[in-house]
């Protein structure tokens, strides 16, 4: 009998851990960001919008520049650079993702370039329930070598439901569909891409300009596969 119990102790021991995030260090996992190919100044391209949302590139856009600079790297701002590949012919943001990125490194001097994917810009709105969602995905990659040094997939969704109403009976039922229904409406994607700046970014190596500069090689990150469940 105790045989058995400690069979079933181990089995739920087992599933426990595969249902679990796996975790490493950022050096494990990026250590060509802490090699002579780490960044100290990156340049953040005009995103490339995946969703049906027109306004989602000029919106995402102001949110990328913060959450950079506060992590220890020097950024050149998507604005100017856009401006300037326009001088040489380039339009279409998409185009940016196929020029050699060591075009960056002689137009700009910067180290690394920040690809960002938009990948949903959705708003959900069921009856009674209702969710603003953002989906990004970000990858680094070095203006010498060409390699994507680093990558995160993020997905941040907002439930806006409005939560429980006291009221009972069709009344209540008619104003807490009202209050999903507004709040969905209402709410704004940039603070929600913040957010998602916020977790993708936090698991970056930190820049020379950070107090925590190549202090952080052993802090430990979700792996790629758990971001994605995020």
């Amino acid at each position: 009998m105790r045989h058995s119990h400690l069979v079933c102790l181990l089995l739920v021991a087992t599933v426990l851990s595969a249902c679990g995030p796996t975790m490493t260090n950022k050096i494990a996992e990026f250590p060509h960001m802490y090699d002579d190919r780490r960044p100290l100044s990156i340049l953040i391209l005009p995103p490339i919008n995946k969703t049906t949302a027109s306004d989602a590139k000029e919106l995402y856009s102001t949110t990328t520049a913060v959450p950079i600079t506060e992590h220890g790297y020097y950024f050149f701002p998507p604005a100017v650079v856009f401006d300037l590949m326009k001088q040489d012919g380039i339009f279409d943001t998409e185009l940016l993702k196929d020029v050699p990125p060591q075009t960056f490194k002689q137009k700009f001097g910067a180290d690394a370039i920040l690809l960002v994917e938009i990948t949903d810009w959705t708003t959900s709105y069921v009856i009674l329930s209702g969710s603003v969602t953002v989906g990004i995905d970000m990858t680094l990659r070095s203006t010498s070598t060409g390699e994507d040094i680093w990558k995160r997939k993020i997905v941040e969704k907002v439930d806006t439901s409005g939560g429980n109403n006291s009221s009972g009976g069709i009344a209540g039922l008619v104003v807490k569909l009202a209050v999903a229904a507004a709040q969905t409406a209402s709410t704004d994607y940039v603070p929600i891409a913040r957010m998602a700046n916020a977790k993708a970014i936090g698991g970056m190596p930190y820049g020379k300009y950070h107090p925590l500069f190549d202090k952080d090689r052993t802090d430990q990150i979700t792996t790629p596969s758990a971001q994605k469940r995020e």
